[in-house]
Order: structure tokens, then C-alpha cells, then sequence
């Protein structure tokens, strides 16, 4: 069978084996399992297949359903179009198919209507994979609605749980107007262009003599849907319910590959359709929506007292280095955000799983409960250390490699386009690590170090076969950070040359030399180059750290003891101790280890919880008026 093949059978085999489980695996536990992995590893396998031919051999593959290819040069059929940059997303996707349900297998079988939990699981697995791989955007809309109501379902799959039905109702509010203003978008560029392919359509875009009113319309309708898929700042408070309240397993689908479709979409819209990148606007919005998701993403982690909370806002973050990244317009940025959303996947679904590991052995995520565990459950507690030290941007983990590329990446655009604005970028990214730091030490302490709590007496490490996919994961967190250099040439340079090339995606499609007939330009930049070893990159770190602790220092010095609000009531726990006093054993627990921090930052904190109002006609508002800004910030700035 020819490879041009493996891509649709990879699709269809995860939605077929989502109905074969309702027909055939409602009463069978072990055929059930069998039909969702067995799915899971061909899918996983055939995507794998391609990394020859596409990422080493640099071949475009173009594949029209039933065979219907353009007719005097207009695409009347669904086509799928796999170059270097879909494939590297659909391996992340597959990859994270694989793991989850492998963990899935032990995790979930404390759970009633499975059958149900693995048809959900397969059919959200097929479309964010139909959407990375599919080469319509009609297409992708419809893989984004079976993806939206899928994940819907999943939030909701525990709905035992306190705040379950809630964090589901509001992803489906939120999500479909996310998904609606995918379909206005998708309408208004037919209207324009009259097809649907993605191909095509950049090829008609480019022959117009800039842009018009309903293809900036469209863009911006186009770029906040996919905005509301990638959680960005303000569309992110429903990921935190959903990471919150669906199982881990799930929690790791939707962090290591749901978001990562609304990564791609944007990265498809912004570089190919409407080869937007060169200009300084549309770079400029990427850059200031990146900075302030992690910003905003981190600062919310440090205020938790629950640790997948915790994780859900701290994935928000990790989102917000990609965008900056990619909103930077270089190959440099390019393949920093490419190799964050990699590690991305890999570490927060590390860590998502081990809070699952948690939740199997103690019955609870609350950190205000836990402590000690890393005397009953050792090998969980050494995995969830390499999953924080690689997401803290620690070496030689793979946190480190994409998270200085990022660096370097911003503090060279501030060099060559001598714009002081992407340096600040450089301090924010900083400082966000460091706060990501900061905020693993408290989990650490939580959870895993400290006193035993008296609940967690009786805990026990969780089964092998949870632990054997954490274990492979933290492996490849310490190799891709090792070995930077390979995923360098291996993965990230043809994935950025993919996306820079749009003449050879269109020309694949549509046939030689439709591109040169309709004026493509592709943007002119070289493949990406890192070095950790530059003087005045370290020099600017050791400033930037050494300013941020000497804020620390002020700051501290400001703190006058206990500052209450009115009405509140003098905890005890902060009384000053003089000597005499009787031995009692201290925990500190999720909320007192940076104290003193969210007392100094109070009105920020004040703000940003009544911001975050849980209600979801709030979470709604916010998407429809950002989707206006967006609009109107378009409208007046691209041309």
C-alpha cells in the first residue's frame, strides 16, 4: 500500500474504532481496550512512518477524497495535505492518543461506562488529528465541532464531581462561540474566494492588491476561533475548569494536543493562507496576546491550592511562550514555539499524569491535604521532579533548549529591527520562568516533601503500568533536552522550511506553477541556528535575574507583617515565636509558602479573582468584545 494512504487511514481508523466500541466493547472491558489501543498504536504508527519521506526527504503529500481533483484550476474536493509542518503537530497528536490511553487502561478502571469514556476519547483523538492533516478549511471546522463536543463530554465524564457539569457548560458555551467565529470566517473567505481549499486560497489572496474589508474581517474572525481553541488570554478561564475537573488522562489530551490544533490553525492562518507574518502588526498582536497569557497564566498558578489547577493555568502559560514565539516572524522564533509546543506536550502531560498518580493513591489533588508522599510513592515523586524541572526551564531538561531559543529569538528581533519593546519580551519570558519555578517548589513542597499527613497514611505507589508511560515521557524530556541539536535538524528546520515555503504547499495541491501564476512570495528567512554559549545573552540573563531579585528584596522589605482586609480575621500561624513554645510538626501547605508574595501583589490578586467571577456570561463577554478588539485593531493597522 503507497504511504499517500496512511494519513486518512490514520484519521478514519480512530473514528471507526470509536464506533466499534459502542457496538462490540459496552459489556467486554479487555475488547474494548484492545479496539481503542490497537487504533491508537496503527494511527500512531502510520503517522511515524511518514517522518522519512516528509521531515528527511522533503516530499508534500496530497491526497483528494474519492478522488475529486481541481477542475480547471479550482478545488471542488476535500483534500489532505501533509507537509512538514502538519506532520510535526500529528505526531504530537498521536503521541499523546498513544500515552493517554495506555495510562488510561489502569486509571480509568475505577470508573463506570467505559465504553462510553473510550468512544469520547477516539473520536476527540480523530478530529484534532483530521483537523492538523486535513487541507479544507470547511474541513477543519467540522473537526473542530467534533473535537469542541467531544471534549464537552469528557469535562464532563466524572460529573460525580464538584464543579464538573459547570466546567463543561462553560467549554460549550465559550468553545461554540469559538467555533462560530471559525464558520463566519470559513463563510466570508468563500464568499471572497469562492473554494475552500486552504491552498487555493492563499494562491487568490496573494493575486488581490492588498487586502479588502471581508478578508480582514475574516481573518479576524478566523484568528480569535482559533484563538479560543489555543486558550490564549482572555479565552483561557474555561481550560482551567475543564484541565480541573475532567480525569488526567484527559487533562493531558487536552494540554498536549486540543490546544496544540489551535496553535497549529494559527500558525497555518497567519504563515500560509493569508501570509501575514511580514507584517509588523499582525507580529505585534501575536507577540503582546503571548506575553500576556503567560504572564497572566502564571501569576493565576502561584494562587492555587489545587494541583491540576495549578498545572491547567501553568499549561495557559506555556501556550502564551508559543504564541510569543511564533508572532516573532523569524525562523529562529519559529522553531523555539515549535520545540515549546513539543515540550509542552511532553512535560505537562508528564506532570497532568502524575497528578492523576496522585489522585489513584490519595483520593484527592487538594494541596492543602497532601504531604509527604514522596515517602509512600518515591517513583512517582522522581517523575514528577523531571517534569517540573524541565517545565521550569531547567538543564539540561528540554525546557531549557526551546525556552532559550525563545530567548535568543526575542532579543535578536530586538537587535535587528532595533525596537526595544522585544527586549522587554526577553524579560517577561524570564521572569515567567522564574515564577514557573517558583511555583513547582510550592507544588513540591505540597505534595511530595514536607510532613506526612495523617491522611496519607495508608497511600501507595500507584501500579506499574501507570508508571511505565510517565517513565518513557520523562526519558524523552531528558533526551530532546540532551540532544536539542537533532530535534533541531530532525523536526524543526523542515517544519519552519514548510512553513515558510507556501509556493510548494499551493503547488502540490493545485499543480506546478500555480503559485509563480498567482505571485507568491514566500517570506525570506534562513533556518534556525541556537547557541547557548553567547556572552551577551548570558550577560543579559545575569541582569535580568539579578534585577528580578532585587524586586524580590524591595518588595519583601515593604511587607509589614500580616495585611488584612477589612473584616478579616489575624491567622495565628503568623504570630511572631519567641522561644518555649511546644514542638509541633509544620506543614506548609499550598497557600502559605509565597505568602508574603500575594500579600505585596494584593490588589493584582483582588483584581484577577474578580475577573475570574466563574460565571460563564462573563467568560462569553470576554470572547465576543476580544473578538471585536481584534477586529477593529485590524482593520486600522493591516492593510
Amino acid at each position: 500500500m503507497s504511504y499517500i494512504h496512511f494519513p486518512i487511514i490514520a484519521v478514519m481508523l480512530l473514528f471507526l474504532a470509536a464506533f466499534l466500541v459502542v457496538i462490540f466493547g459496552t459489556r467486554r472491558k479487555n475488547l474494548r481496550r484492545i479496539i481503542a489501543m490497537t487504533a491508537a498504536v496503527i494511527s500512531f504508527g502510520l503517522i511515524f512512518y511518514l517522518i522519512k519521506p516528509v521531515m528527511f526527504d522533503g516530499e508534500i503529500i496530497s491526497y483528494w477524497m474519492g478522488n475529486w481533483q481541481p477542475v480547471e484550476g479550482y478545488a471542488i474536493g476535500i483534500g489532505y495535505e501533509i507537509d512538514a509542518l502538519n506532520l510535526f503537530f500529528a505526531l504530537l497528536v498521536s503521541f499523546t492518543t498513544l500515552f493517554s490511553g495506555w495510562y488510561s487502561l489502569r486509571y480509568m478502571e475505577r470508573d463506570d461506562y467505559l465504553d462510553r469514556y473510550y468512544t469520547l476519547y477516539l473520536m476527540l483523538s480523530g478530529a484534532v488529528l483530521g483537523l492538523v492533516l486535513t487541507g479544507d478549511l470547511f474541513n477543519m471546522f467540522v473537526m473542530i465541532e467534533i473535537m469542541t463536543f467531544a471534549a464537552v463530554a469528557l469535562t464532563a465524564f466524572r460529573n460525580w464531581t464538584a464543579g464538573a457539569l459547570e466546567a463543561s457548560f462553560k467549554y460549550l458555551v465559550v468553545g461554540s462561540a469559538g467555533s462560530s467565529f471559525v464558520l463566519a470566517g470559513v463563510i466570508l473567505i468563500y464568499a471572497q474566494c469562492h473554494t475552500l481549499n486552504m491552498a487555493q486560497i492563499s494562491s487568490i489572496l496573494a493575486g488581490n492588491e492588498g487586502l479588502t474589508p471581508t478578508t480582514v474581517l475574516a481573518f479576524g474572525l478566523l484568528f480569535a476561533g482559533f484563538g479560543v481553541k489555543s486558550y490564549i488570554v482572555p479565552f483561557h478561564p474555561t481550560a482551567a475548569d475543564a484541565y480541573t475537573a475532567a480525569p488526567s488522562s484527559v487533562s493531558m489530551l487536552f494540554s498536549g494536543m486540543v490546544n496544540k490544533a489551535g496553535v497549529y490553525a494559527m500558525i497555518r492562518l497567519t504563515y500560509v493562507i493569508f501570509r501575514a507574518m511580514d507584517i509588523s502588526a499582525v507580529q505585534c498582536l501575536l507577540v503582546l496576546l503571548g506575553c500576556v497569557t503567560m504572564f497572566v497564566g502564571v501569576t493565576m498558578a502561584l494562587a492555587q491550592h489545587d494541583f491540576k489547577r495549578l498545572l491547567a493555568f501553568h499549561s495557559i502559560s506555556q501556550i502564551g511562550y508559543v504564541i510569543t514565539a511564533i508572532g516573532l516572524g523569524t525562523a529562529l522564533g519559529l522553531s523555539g514555539g515549535l520545540f515549546h509546543a513539543m515540550n509542552h506536550t511532553l512535560f505537562k502531560g508528564l506532570l497532568f499524569l502524575c497528578a492523576g498518580a496522585v489522585f489513584y493513591a490519595a483520593g484527592t489533588t487538594n494541596l492543602d491535604k497532601l504531604g509527604g508522599l514522596s515517602k509512600k510513592m518515591p517513583k512517582t515523586t522522581a517523575i514528577f521532579l523531571i517534569g517540573a524541572f524541565s517545565i521550569s526551564g531547567l538543564p539540561p531538561f528540554n525546557g531549557f533548549a526551546s525556552k532559550w531559543m525563545i530567548y535568543q529569538a526575542t532579543y535578536e528581533k530586538a537587535v535587528t529591527t532595533n525596537n526595544i519593546g522585544y527586549a522587554f519580551v526577553t524579560v517577561v519570558a524570564l521572569i515567567v520562568s522564574v515564577m514557573t519555578l517558583a511555583s513547582f517548589i510550592k507544588v513540591t513542597q505540597s505534595v511530595f516533601f514536607g510532613q506526612l499527613k495523617a491522611e496519607c497514611a495508608e497511600v501507595k505507589e500507584v501500579p506499574l503500568s501507570m508508571r511505565i508511560p510517565m517513565w518513557i515521557m520523562a526519558g524523552i524530556c531528558l533526551l530532546s533536552g540532551v540532544f536539542y541539536n537533532k530535534v533541531i535538524d530532525w523536526l524543526l528546520n523542515p517544519a519552519v522550511a514548510a512553513a515558510i515555503n507556501v509556493s510548494n504547499y499551493i503547488d502540490k495541491m493545485m499543480g506546478d506553477g500555480y503559485a509563480a501564476a498567482a505571485g507568491i512570495r514566500n517570506l525570506e528567512i534562513q533556518g534556525a541556528t541556537l547557541s547557548f554559549w553567547n556572552p551577551l545573552m548570558w550577560l543579559a540573563l545575569f541582569v535580568v535575574v539579578f534585577f528580578a531579585v532585587g524586586i524580590v528584596i524591595v518588595t519583601g522589605k515593604r511587607s509589614r507583617g500580616q495585611v488584612l482586609t477589612e473584616g478579616e480575621e489575624p491567622q495565628a500561624k503568623y504570630d511572631a515565636f519567641f522561644g518555649g513554645e511546644k514542638a509541633l510538626p509544620s506543614h506548609v501547605a499550598g497557600g502559605d509558602l509565597f505568602w508574603g508574595f500575594k500579600q505585596n501583589w494584593k490588589g493584582y490578586f483582588r483584581f484577577m479573582q474578580r475577573a475570574h467571577s466563574g460565571i460563564v456570561n462573563d467568560y462569553a463577554l470576554w470572547a465576543v468584545a476580544a473578538t471585536a478588539v481584534f477586529i477593529v485593531y485590524l482593520f486600522i493597522f493591516v492593510h
